[in-house]
């Protein structure tokens, strides 16, 4: 076995994780990586069983300090970041998680997500119908990134002329994700969070004393029935969420996904010819090719996965790309198969912190696949794309096409 196959720095393996993947899965299923200070998890029935583990978290504060857990305190100057993240639901774990889930779910309902198709059929048709007049162009800047941008902005009210707005700033928080960011990258995630923070509340409060029928003014006022509610500091945090989780992964999953279909052409004609397979072609390619390969974990109790122990204070980086390629669970797992039945893959978690936005992102995915089946049925790439440097939100840098 070569030294070291899992290198998330490396821009070879970012751009084909998969043959290293097949290597820890049959040889080393659980080690410690030095360079990121993580145990690495890959295979399918482990990473199930740690998502759904409550002695694991995705933070370890509401049990233990910085110190007691053997970290280094956070920089100052992150503070403003961090009260934003833990304002909302994905980086805080039970009790507190519990009752945000809870109010978030009442206004986030699935009855308000499936309205939402028509106006998401709409975008996607006006969005690919652009491209096929224009002969082609970057199919991620053109489609993938405006759509669901501009359908969570519809959802959450944010007016059109400040829309613009919205894409940077998730896509400088976001920096933060990645694997020991530089200084720099923090200091931009800082910035764009305080930024994105004023611009909330200040919508937030025009909302609270002037509803209107969208999701802002719906978490603004909804209360459950211990007449609890959301601060407006969670109200902030889920909204900054909900972008940064809805958009982020949708882009790169578009932008995988074709660029799959288009390395597939046998699969790419078989949908092209039969589009009610959209709904589990977008499953399969979210599983083929994983937009947020990885997810981390915090250990609050000692561990033990496989033969492996795991102290408490240690964090896994459970490799859901990996698991989504488990020969254990998916037959010829390399192969891509658009009606791939029964098809359990992880793309959007397991346990408490399952993707709320999932209803939601199989619409997007839906809907953008169909719009271009119809309106660029020739689409193909004009030269081979560049994958970003990063790892944790794994995507290409564009994807340029001709119709």
């Amino acid at each position: 076995m070569s030294d070291m196959p899992y290198d998330p720095w490396s821009a070879a393996f970012v751009a084909d994780p998969y043959p290293a993947f097949a290597e820890l899965r049959a040889e080393r299923p659980v080690f410690f990586h030095e360079p990121t200070g993580q145990w690495v998890v890959s295979r399918y029935a482990d990473v199930d069983a740690l998502l759904r583990d409550r002695r694991l978290g995705r933070s370890y504060l509401h049990v233990a300090s910085h110190e007691e857990f053997g970290q280094e305190p956070e920089a100052e100057f992150l503070r403003p970041f961090w009260d934003l993240i833990r304002a909302g639901m994905l980086d805080v774990e039970p009790p507190a998680h519990t009752r945000l889930r809870r109010l978030v779910s009442r206004a986030f309902t699935a009855r308000m997500v499936e309205g939402l198709r028509p106006m998401i059929r709409g975008l996607a048709e006006e969005l690919a119908g652009g491209l096929a007049e224009r002969g082609g162009g970057d199919l991620l800047a053109e489609v993938a990134e405006p759509l669901p941008v501009n359908v969570i902005a519809e959802m959450l009210g944010v007016p059109a002329e400040d829309r613009p707005l919205l894409r940077p700033w998730s896509a400088d928080i976001c920096g933060m994700y990645e694997l020991n960011p530089p200084e720099e990258a923090q200091r931009t995630a800082v910035r764009a969070a305080v930024e994105f923070s004023d611009y909330l509340r200040g919508l937030a409060r025009a909302r609270r004393d002037h509803p209107r029928d969208d999701l802002i003014s719906a978490l603004a006022q909804v209360v459950d029935e211990g007449g609890d509610r959301l601060t407006e500091d969670e109200l902030i945090g889920t909204c900054v969420l909900l972008l940064n989780a809805g958009h982020e992964a949708t882009v790169n999953a578009t932008g995988n996904g074709w660029w799959a279909l288009f390395r597939n052409p046998g699969e790419l004609d078989r949908l092209r010819g039969d589009h009610s397979l959209v709904p589990s072609a977008a499953e399969e390619l979210m599983r083929y090719d994983t937009p947020a390969p990885m997810f981390e974990r915090w250990v609050l109790e000692d561990i033990r996965v496989g033969d492996v122990d795991i102290p408490r204070g240690a964090e896994v980086a459970l490799q859901f790309a990996s698991a989504n390629r488990d020969p254990e669970v998916f037959a010829d797992p390399d192969r891509l198969d658009l009606g791939r039945d029964p098809n359990p893959h992880i793309t959007f978690g397991l346990g408490v912190h399952y993707c709320l936005g999932a209803p939601l992102a199989r619409i997007e995915l839906a809907e953008s696949y169909g719009a271009l089946l119809r309106l660029a049925p020739g689409m193909r790439p004009t030269r081979d794309p560049e994958w970003k440097p990063g790892y944790v939100l794994r995507g290409l840098q564009g994807l340029q096409v001709e119709i």
